[in-house]
């Protein structure tokens, strides 16, 4: 049986919630000076040995403690305060529980979705937001209040509702659930709190080691990753010889990078631009970015629009090239792309398809990770600066070979062009020809028209009518980005593509969470409506009526004073973190605004 659960903890109150996954059941213990469900609670744990507990960092914070708790076979309110508070202060490995130690397998929604990565942190109140809660709910009270008896009921009312949104989005994430215990059963390993890039490492690591590889040294102290650490790099090491060019613009760039030396990896690629073909080509160290923009470029009769790339292009460029690891020998190259034509075994809806690209997808983006068995920087320079060379090559060739060929965007793993209809068989044949050169293949889409605003940010539409979006047109959005007045992007593409007017569409639309936006502040700063407080992370929408929202951020060093920052300044806005209270109209005129931002700079 799966439990979705989570804990509050008090100087003077325990409480914990369980909500049955697959069944109407829920469960609420306390422990305060007014009620004390400590026997049954303790009961209940030790009932549950062969279930499964679900929760939201729980393998970072409440499993610790139901550990301790079942570990002391008491529960007191003010130990388990002082526990929760060392849990939270710590910054290593103090308190986790080890997988193979617990008394109750555990799966956190945090780890497989990765928010426990700087980069995807994500909190439930914000996955509250989009999945369109009725109620967003922050905290009641701050950590270390001595709770009175009524508190304790407003405390229920929200360990419950954190419990029913924990579930709700475990609902969601059903898929990567299944998946992580089709891959435990087949491979009898604990995938269940991996996230997906931790998967694919795992599973390339067991390859490795299979093959007789030692990816880690082992001593009293445990394991330490085996790497290849490098004070400087020289860039012309990285860069394959045979790589030349005929355009000035190209061979400048080419040039300088083989005369670099760096000792880092990050920020090495400031202000290094070529233009070429009419456009400037960005170099930066995630990949070559280049675009025409605010335009719109649409197939006719005599042009076509193509967009040509490679999938997975900087896993492929290290396959095709037998980039690896210094550390490694070249079995390393054959294990990773025997891999690959492993993966073309297997349907793409497959948990084995899944798997492999995701190892394959794993490698390159550790191999700058200095925690990692596949750390060498040097690799990652070899990567990401022949897969930008390789793609520049391209274009040069094109340039040269393809009359009257316009060169619409360059991004990362390939390139758009506009060209006559009657030199689509040269283009092939260029194509064709770099592929047999670089050992990579490409795959072409032909697009009807693209509606551009600048590289990151466009429209594009297929001639068999897929469309895709990029950056600000985007609305099918990940779950750790922000989904504020997704409105906005769904009425641009109805304007754009299907002719819509923007004000009637942005008035008459159906779905009024489309017009909610979403703010919030880190727990030393505040949030107020005229001057009024609010919760951490509120919900609101911009209203005919209603308030002036701001932020106030802790002084300065050397200041005094807070700092007040206006939120959606000159607009007045709607809390309405209870759905209940969206009471006051909406203002469609700042919503008919931002369409307008991004549809008639197109015009």
């Amino acid at each position: 049986m799966k439990w979705v659960y989570d804990i509050e903890t008090y100087p003077n109150v325990f409480t914990c919630a369980f909500e049955a996954v697959d069944a109407p059941v829920k469960l609420f213990y306390e422990v305060s000076p007014w009620r004390n469900d400590s026997t049954e609670f303790l009961a209940f744990l030790q009932s549950q040995t062969n279930s499964t507990m679900v929760g939201f960092n729980n393998v970072g914070f409440d499993y610790p403690i139901l550990h301790m708790i079942m570990k002391m076979g008491v529960v007191n309110p003010s130990i388990i305060y002082e526990k929760a508070q060392a849990v939270i202060e710590s910054e290593d490995w103090t308190h986790h529980v080890h997988p193979s130690s617990r008394f109750i397998p555990q799966i956190d929604l945090l780890k497989v979705h990765h928010f426990d990565n700087k980069a995807r942190m994500t909190s439930l109140k914000a996955l509250e937001f989009v999945m369109k809660a009725d109620n967003v709910e922050d905290l009641p009270f701050p950590p270390g209040t001595v709770l009175n008896r009524d508190q304790i009921q407003v405390l229920k009312h929200y360990n419950q509702h954190d419990v029913s949104m924990t579930k709700a989005f475990y609902l969601e994430s059903l898929d990567m659930i299944r998946f992580r215990e089709e891959l435990s059963r087949k491979f009898d390993r604990d995938f269940m709190n991996h996230n997906d890039t931790k998967i694919g490492k795992d599973f390339f690591i067991m390859r490795l080691e299979q093959a007789g590889i030692q990816c880690y040294d082992y001593d009293r102290n445990g394991r330490t990753p085996i790497q290849t650490k490098r004070p400087v790099i020289n860039l012309n090491d990285a860069i394959l010889p045979w790589i030349k060019f005929q355009q000035p613009e190209f061979n400048r760039v080419l040039k300088w990078l083989k005369s670099q030396s760096i000792t880092e990896t990050k920020g090495v690629f400031k202000d290094v631009v070529a233009r070429v073909g009419g456009i400037d080509f960005v170099f930066g160290l995630g990949g070559i970015h280049g675009s025409i923009e605010s335009q719109v470029v649409e197939s006719t009769d005599t042009h076509t629009i193509i967009d040509i790339d490679v999938e997975s292009y900087y896993p492929s460029t290290a396959i095709a090239q037998r980039f690896k690891p210094a550390h490694y020998p070249d079995i390393f190259c054959d294990i990773y792309a025997n891999l690959k034509e492993e993966r073309k075994k297997y349907p793409k809806n497959t948990a084995e398809n899944a798997m492999l690209k995701l190892a394959l997808n794993g490698v390159y983006g550790d191999s700058n990770n200095p925690f990692s068995v596949f750390y060498d920087p040097l690799m990652t320079m070899q990567i990401t600066l022949n897969g930008q060379l390789l793609l520049c090559y391209l274009v040069e060739k094109l340039i040269e070979n393809v009359e009257y060929i316009s060169i619409i965007q360059a991004n990362t793993d390939g390139v758009t062009v506009k060209i006559p209809r009657g030199v689509r068989d040269v283009f092939n044949e260029v194509v064709e020809g770099w592929e047999s050169v670089t050992k990579l293949k490409m795959e072409q889409v032909e697009y009807k028209r693209m509606f551009i605003r600048d590289v990151n940010n466009y429209i594009a539409e297929t001639v068999d009518g897929k469309r895709k979006f990029k950056g600000a047109y985007m609305y099918k959005r990940g779950w750790h980005q922000d989904h504020s007045a997704l409105v906005i992007p769904k009425v641009a593409e109805k304007v754009l593509l299907d002719g819509a007017p923007i004000r009637e569409t942005v008035i008459n639309w159906p779905d009024k969470m489309d017009f909610m936006l979403k703010v919030k502040v880190p727990r030393t700063s505040h949030l107020t409506i005229d001057d009024k407080p609010l919760q951490r992370i509120t919900r609101y929408y911009v209203s005919t009526d209603g308030g002036s929202l701001f932020k106030w951020m802790p002084p300065l060093k050397g200041k005094t004073d807070w700092r007040k920052i206006g939120v959606e300044c000159g607009w007045k806005v709607t809390p309405c973190n209870d759905i209940k209270d969206a009471v006051i109209p909406i203002d469609y005129e700042y919503y008919i605004q931002e369409v307008e931002k991004l549809c008639l700079i197109l015009r």
